[in-house]
């Protein structure tokens, strides 16, 4: 494997299978959970991926514009930016690990009876036990914890940017990387300043050092302990340093790619580097310690999703306009198959506009075809089409949450 790419660690890069003496009591399980908005209705619907099942079906105050799950799995942020309102879902997933094996128990998955409002909410991302939420209007991040949430408990801590932004925040160790307005320009009333880039909050809250600049800042990853952000000027990349604050580098575009930025990310886990979005019919592989960090490839027709398949450490799916769904090798920058699934779904229109997304779920890839209010399940390996799963409305964003363990 090339060395442009180094993974995250032994363990997580390898995948080693041994027999270990279970109980006759034990018993491996393997269980999905698929949790989709609707873009007619403010509600989420919770479905079994295997059986189809309907599990529940979660009324929200407004329409879900993000849905994301913590690291656990065990809870998700349905965020409703245009209604000022977080509301949190209880997947019914527990995932524990002890070491030569984890354990998985399951009960109903459930609305909590708690809401986490805020001024028009956006970002989220999910840090250890963690998720930090964004609430642009009130330029400040608070930060929830997993635990308290599931016993009803809000309580929180926050980190202000200097003004109200549209932005993210990510810890880093003792840090805090927080997106920062720029105040020097002159802002229509009602209308959010531009972004100017990112600065380092300590642990007293106080920012170390200038903001470092990444213009238009949007889109965020982490992988193996890097975070990169996607700015005008090129990728901005935080890493690490032990005793003091993390390091930022920008990796520049470069002359060689055309022009675009990048305003979406996704990190990988099992390896470190970087999937995004670049320009309408693009996507970048980005390796932060090569010498040439973006590796471009160019799709037939205009980029409608992505993901990542945290299993095949090397394998992207991404959905193009024209219905069709291509595996992208991550490191050949490659696209090794391409089927047809759905029909047409044009990205002329408003960004809202229903539109397939795709989840990952083990050896199977779901994706929303909302014109059809289906689930389409296919085989990640052949792209061949297992099932369908009928979903009232609209189904549009989609997140999946499950694995495998031993059930006692």
């Amino acid at each position: 494997m090339p060395s442009r790419f180094r993974p995250a660690s032994l363990a997580a890069a390898l995948l080693v299978t041994s027999a270990l003496p279970t109980f006759a009591a034990d018993e491996t399980t393997e269980v999905w959970r698929l949790f989709i908005t609707d873009q007619q209705a403010g509600r989420v619907t919770a479905l079994d991926a295997t059986s189809g099942e309907t599990l529940g079906v979660f009324p929200t105050t407004g329409y879900v514009t993000h849905l994301k799950p913590s690291e656990s799995g065990s809870i998700l942020f349905a965020v409703q930016m245009d209604h000022d309102m977080v509301n949190v879902i209880d997947s019914g997933l527990r995932f524990t690990s002890h070491g030569d094996h984890g354990d998985v128990e399951t009960s109903d998955p459930a609305l909590l009876d708690l809401e986490l409002a805020g001024s028009r909410p956006v970002h989220i991302v999910p840090h250890g036990d963690e998720m930090i939420q964004f609430y642009d209007r009130d330029g400040e991040a608070r930060v929830y914890h997993e635990a308290a949430l599931l016993e009803g408990d809000t309580k929180h801590d926050i980190f202000r940017s200097a003004a109200p932004v549209h932005g993210v925040a990510v810890p880093m160790d003792k840090y805090m990387l927080m997106a920062e307005p720029n105040l020097t320009v002159e802002t229509k009333a009602g209308d959010l300043p531009p972004r100017l880039g990112l600065s380092i909050l300590d642990e007293t809250k106080a920012q170390v050092g200038d903001a470092a600049v990444c213009t238009g800042l949007h889109g965020e990853a982490s992988s193996a302990g890097m975070v990169a952000f996607g700015c005008a000027e090129g990728v901005l990349v935080a890493e690490p340093q032990s005793g003091a604050e993390p390091k930022l580098t920008m990796l520049t575009y470069g002359d060689d790619l055309p022009d675009g930025t990048v305003g979406t990310l996704l990190g990988a886990k099992s390896m470190q580097y970087f999937l995004g979005n670049y320009g309408d019919k693009g996507v970048v592989v980005i390796d932060a310690t090569a010498e040439k960090p973006f590796s471009l490839t160019e799709l037939p027709v205009r980029r409608v999703d992505f993901a990542l398949d945290p299993k095949r450490v090397t394998t992207a799916y991404i959905f193009t306009e024209d219905g069709r769904i291509h595996a992208l090798d991550t490191l050949s920058g490659e696209l090794s198959r391409s089927t047809q699934i759905t029909d047409p779904y044009s990205r002329d229109g408003h960004w809202r506009d229903p539109r397939p997304r795709l989840a990952v779920i083990g050896d199977e890839i779901a994706i929303t075809d909302p014109r059809a209010s289906l689930v389409r399940i296919l085989d990640a390996e052949t792209f061949s089409e297992l099932r369908t799963i009928e979903v009232e409305g609209l189904p549009f964003n989609i997140t999946a949450v499950g694995g495998s363990g031993l059930t006692h």
